[in-house]
Order: structure tokens, then sequence, then C-alpha cells
């Protein structure tokens, strides 16, 4: 707790500090809420420890988050919007830098709570997701006209699922640093199999099928703030890999997350599917805001998108439990194994169910 007294006596809070708590569930940084009382004024901050083994320049990942935000507060003003609620507001430290590097070297960073909302790890219904999906495809569309060559890339080749198969997946089957690739053959059989459909989208950015978009890059329900009352989607959050990217990956990560029928580490494979009523709740919300900026081809592949970061998604957990767990948070020696088997059973569902899924964005 050292550490982070010293990160939060070095931001421009307002007032007092009146207590300080974990908060949320996010699998890479650590996030607190930090409550300060200004005479009869309190405000909230949510107060974030960066995880610079994941995000390896710091600099640069801040320079997006406060580029990004101050050009959506400027177009959420031209539209009439609250700029206050509907992005976020990042502030900056007593030095007037982006984050707190402390003594022991960490980083910290922090931003305004979002004043009057609520986030939820799972939809509650279909129309809460289709919020999420408006959320997402507003945002997208907000910047639509933003230059994306501006945006440093935060995590080389995050959404890249033939990079990852080649250069993460294979070394890390081959090494089997943990042995323990022995006992996830029918995972490791699952990726393999569908290795030469991993290079769809990368090969069409590169035959200028699919244009580069600035995209949020981790569309999951949880990084939507919704108003507490209404529980209509308020702002996006979480702008840690928003940098160039594919609209498909947003809207594939965000169907992976949000329509699968069970929990990603649910053990009973049988509960797991896709629900195709989120999946149109979804799709409906995202297209009615950034559909009429889509090309034909990114129409063509969002429901082939779902699958794809899914099929990622898996390899991913799996590359994980083989190197021995360094990236992910687990709470159990297998918990890694265990969400990739989980992908593994809503991929294969998604394949059952392709044709349900074109025809439903088709009809959108």
């Amino acid at each position: 707790m050292d550490e982070l007294r010293e990160a939060l006596s070095n931001f421009a809070f307002d007032g007092e500090l009146i207590s300080v708590k974990e908060f949320g569930s996010g699998h890479i940084n650590k996030t607190y809420i930090a409550k300060y009382k200004d005479g009869e004024k309190e405000q909230k901050y949510v107060v974030q420890k960066v995880n610079n083994g994941v995000f390896k320049d710091v600099d640069k990942l801040m320079k997006n988050v406060f580029d990004v935000t101050s050009y959506l507060r400027k177009v959420i003003r031209e539209e009439g919007g609250d700029e206050n609620r509907e992005t976020l507001h990042y502030i900056k430290t007593l030095d007037g830098d982006k984050y707190y590097r402390c003594s022991d070297g960490s980083f910290y960073r922090a931003y305004v709570f979002v004043k009057d909302s609520v986030s939820f790890d799972f939809a509650e219904n279909a129309d809460m997701f289709k919020s999420s999906g408006i959320a997402f495809g507003r945002f997208q569309r907000r910047l639509g006209d933003f230059d994306a060559d501006s945006l440093h890339e935060t995590i080389e080749n995050f959404h890249n699922t033939k990079w990852r198969y080649e250069n993460e997946f294979l070394p890390a089957l081959t090494l089997d640093v943990k042995d323990r690739a022995s006992g996830c053959k029918d995972v490791v059989d699952f990726i393999i199999e569908r290795s030469d459909k991993m290079g769809i989208l990368v090969d069409l950015i590169e035959e200028n099928k699919l244009p580069l978009r600035v995209t949020h890059n981790d569309t999951k329900l949880n990084n939507v703030m919704f108003d507490e009352q209404t529980l209509e989607c308020v702002c996006v959050i979480d702008l840690d890999t928003v940098m160039p990217g594919l609209a498909l990956y947003d809207f594939g990560d965000a169907i992976r997350f949000g329509a699968n029928t069970a929990a990603d580490d649910e053990k009973d494979l049988s509960a797991v599917g896709i629900n195709l009523e989120y999946f149109k709740a979804f799709a409906e919300g995202f297209l009615s805001e950034c559909g009429d900026t889509l090309n034909q081809c990114e129409k063509d592949h969002l429901a082939f998108s779902a699958w794809l970061l899914t099929l990622e998604l898996s390899m991913r957990f799996l590359t994980d439990y083989l190197n021995g767990d360094v990236y992910f948070k687990t709470n159990y020696l297998e918990h890694n194994l265990v969400r990739a088997r989980n992908q593994m059973a809503l991929a294969l569902s998604m394949e059952e169910h392709m044709s349900e899924m074109e025809e439903i964005v088709k009809s959108i």
C-alpha cells in the first residue's frame, strides 16, 4: 500500500482522501476507487496501477489515452452531449504529467469516476447487451475522423491471430516449459486444425479491402458504464488498447465475451454456446451507430470476426497456460486451461450456427 499512497499524494485531486479500495475484475491492471471530500463535495476517482509488463511503453500508452479522450470531448460538445459523462476525464499529476512513476518503478494513472454510473460484468438481458453495442458503435463513429495513424500500437499484433499462432502459440507448445501440453491435446488439436483461417482478416488488410480505424480492441461489457437509473449506455472505458485496428475486432470481441451462454471460465462445456438473441441485439446496437461507415467487406465478415476472436482467445489462454500462467490473472492451477476449453466450445457453437449469424447481420 505504500506505493499506492505515494501515487495518490502526487495527483491533482480535489479535497482530502476519505477512503480507497480495490475495484473491478480486470485481468491486467490493478484498479482502485479513491474517494475525496472537499467541504461538502465528494468526488470519486479511479486510480490504476498500469501493468508495464503488458504495456511496455507507458508514455505512448498515455499519449494515446489523452489524445483520444481530448478529441472525444470536442466531438461530444459539438453533438450537444455531456463531455464529463460520455468520455473519461483523466487527471494529471501535480507536476503536470499524464501518469506518476513511483519510487519503486511502478506506474499509476487516474481519472474521474463517471458520475451516477455503474458497470456490469455480464448482460442481464438482451436490451443491456444492445446498449453496449450502441456504446461501442458510437465510440467508433465519433472517432471516425480521428487520424488512426497518429496512435501508437500499445500491444503489437494484439489481434493479429496468425502472428500470435506462429510467434506465441507454436513456440509455447514446442518449449512446453511446465510439461503441460500432453494434458490439453484436445485444445491444441482444435487450434492447429483451424490455423489456415487465422490470416484471413490480415490478408484483407494487405489487399486494402479492410480499412484500419481507431478501435477499442477490448470490447467487454464491463468496459461500458451505464446510467445507474436508466441503464442506458453512458461511455466506454479502459482505453489502454485503443489503437489502429479493425471494426471487426471490436464487434467480434464483444460477441465473444457477451453472447456466450456461460461465463468464460465455466467448466461445464455443455453450458457454453452462442446466444443468437444476444448476437442480434448487439449487432443491432453496434450497426445503428456505425453501420453507415462500414464497407461491404467489413459487413460480410462481422459474423466471422466473432468466431475468429473466440479462436484467438482460446489460443491466448492456452498459450499462457503452457507458459506457466504469466499473463492472465488466475485463481487456480488450471484456470487458463478451463478458459481455453470454454472458448473452444464457444467457437464450435459458432461454427454450427454461422449461417444463422450471417443471416442476422444481413437482415439488419
